[in-house]
């Protein structure tokens, strides 16, 4: 049938990253809507129905928006073994220029691309306790920025609020980039889910063209914008491509802000197809910090040359180092849509 089986004496360790990765492609797509309908059901279905009440009051009342307030974070989740496994499966490393250096009492925005089709190396970076980021900027606290709308779901949230996210509009942005004293960064991954339609293997599009409003909030906070580029992030699944499809999707993106795709990766004991990530190396590199004059209102002028200077040091960037990391890189090019 053509289906390329997992050997038998696969090491415990491999099985175990395996075993990580495959619960987290089923918690993180699945687990809002699953935790919504558990929620709804025990509410009005079962004699708990007032535990759920009382969560309910609380998230509602007393924590509401705490995702647009640098959201919290848990150690004990950061630092489980499922985040040292995800970390080892494809590994995804960080890499940066020794004069790569983040001063204590400013804040940075971190400028991420491309977003693949789950940012499985932006979540891992920023939001991972075993990251390399962390020793290599032990001074700052980065928040990864991610959809409004899963901060909606019950119970859901608290999950992903415990990794260290928080809401990705422009208030949450604000909030932690004017915090005083400095030490804190935000993780955006600029391009968003419309990214998501472009993510293929060895293909490098991305959404910047036409998105500058992360330039402007950097010109308002004062905060210099670093460039980070994950090397791997477009090859861990195949897309499926139907110009009928992608109608259908624009129209479900628009609607609920999520960007459905028919994509593949390989499975749990086989390596043909599945939902998966393939087991690929992803290199995030972090690019030297674009300096900017803060001013609450800048001009049109003034965004648009901040927003090209940070493309020509992302393009700079990627060409530098794209041999070290793609085979055959010669005609493979960042194209901006």
């Amino acid at each position: 049938m053509g289906i390329k089986f997992a050997p038998l004496n696969v090491p415990l360790e491999r099985r175990l990253q395996t075993a990580s990765v495959a619960f987290t492609m089923l918690f993180f797509p699945l687990g809002g809507p699953i935790f919504l309908m558990i929620t709804i059901y025990v509410l009005l279905f079962t004699k708990f129905w007032w535990l759920i009440a009382i969560y309910l009051t609380w998230m509602f009342l007393l924590d509401w928006k705490i995702e647009e307030r640098g959201g919290r974070e848990s150690k004990l989740i950061k630092f489980s073994p499922v985040c040292k496994y995800l970390l080892d499966y494809f590994p995804i490393r960080v890499n940066r220029s020794p004069w790569v250096e983040f001063k204590k009492d400013k804040n940075y925005l971190l400028c991420c691309f491309p977003h693949g089709v789950l940012a499985l190396s932006q979540f891992n970076v920023f939001g991972n306790g075993f990251s390399e980021f962390n020793e290599y900027f032990p001074d700052h606290k980065v928040r990864v920025c991610t959809l409004k709308q899963n901060f909606y779901m019950p119970i859901y949230r608290e999950a992903i609020l415990a990794m260290g996210t928080c809401s990705a509009s422009k208030e949450s942005i604000q909030y932690l980039l004017n915090q005083p004293g400095g030490g804190h960064a935000a993780a955006l991954v600029v391009g968003g889910v419309a990214e998501v339609y472009y993510a293929e293997p060895r293909k490098y599009k991305l959404v910047l063209k036409n998105r500058k409003g992360f330039v402007k909030i950097a010109i308002q906070s004062g905060s210099p914008l670093v460039p980070v580029f994950s090397f791997g992030e477009t090859d861990l699944f195949d897309q499926c491509r139907n110009p009928k499809l992608k109608i259908i999707q624009e129209k479900v993106r628009k609607l609920i802000g999520l960007a459905p795709v028919v994509s593949s990766g390989r499975g749990i004991l086989q390596y043909s197809f599945g939902i998966i990530p393939h087991r690929r190396p992803i290199t995030v590199l972090v690019g030297p910090p674009i300096e900017v004059e803060k001013n609450e209102h800048p001009s049109m002028e003034e965004v648009d040359k901040y927003h090209q200077l940070f493309i020509d040091e992302l393009i700079t960037m990627f060409e530098k180092n794209k041999h070290l990391y793609i085979e055959d890189s010669e005609d493979i090019h960042i194209e901006l849509v």
